[in-house]
């Protein structure tokens, strides 16, 4: 199921919010300062150093770890949001301690380059570091990821990787390989990956909007 913690409930209350895209490009990590139970929910609190704080305001959309959430307050580099049950229970932002480093993406404002893919913020599962291994200076990793979300992984296609855009290398099953390159490991929370590590996976849009397609061609028109 898909979540998004743009809204203080589960799912998307607010049209607009869908309408909020990211390019999987990350500009910041920043620092899980704390965490607040509200009545189920949880408050998250967290600084970052290199995003524009001036270009930050209430009610933005803001991609943490690859989850579209929305900031609620604001004060000097610092945001919260609000993440619901739901969103906690369903991705890894359930698993965040104080002090846990989150890869940071502002939404994408008109006129802003696509430099990866586009990436919606809403997760599609939890994936699992199967393996890691070095590939001259880079690193390749395998992911293990829900049956159910397997058939829409492909090789050379697209995916976010806690909200990070990669390429798929190979697909075998429900793993998949991805090749992580320094800069990527150097400016984002990847390069602290190990076996058995949850991370968020969302998967191209592309290929959900093929499979919608194909399954209304394989089904008779009704129409008069």
């Amino acid at each position: 199921m898909k979540t998004c913690g743009c809204a203080s409930g589960p799912g998307i209350t607010d049209p607009e919010e869908d309408k909020r895209m990211f390019t999987g490009i990350v500009q910041d990590i920043g620092r899980l300062m704390s965490r607040e139970a509200r009545g189920g929910d949880a408050r998250l609190l967290i600084a970052f150093d290199r995003l524009d704080p001036s270009g930050i305001n209430i009610g933005d959309s803001i991609c943490v770890q690859g989850c579209c959430l929305t900031a609620v307050e604001l004060s000097e580099r610092k945001f919260a949001a609000d993440v619901s049950r739901e969103t906690l229970s369903l991705t890894t932002l359930g698993d965040l301690t104080a002090g846990s480093p989150v890869n940071l993406e502002p939404s994408l404002k008109a006129g802003d380059p696509l430099g990866g893919h586009l990436v919606s913020g809403h997760v599609d599962g939890v994936g699992e570091i199967a393996a890691v291994g070095g590939d001259a200076r880079s690193s390749r990793i395998e992911i293990s990821v829900p049956s159910a979300l397997a058939r829409y992984i492909a090789r050379k296609g697209s995916v976010a990787i806690d909200g990070v855009s990669l390429t798929v290398n190979e697909v075998q099953g429900a793993t998949f390989g991805i090749n992580l390159i320094p800069h990527t490991l150097a400016v984002t929370t990847l390069g602290s990956l190990r076996v058995g590590t949850r991370v968020n996976v969302e998967v191209d849009p592309i290929a959900r909007y093929v499979e919608r397609l194909l399954s209304d061609t394989a089904t008779p028109s009704h129409r008069s």
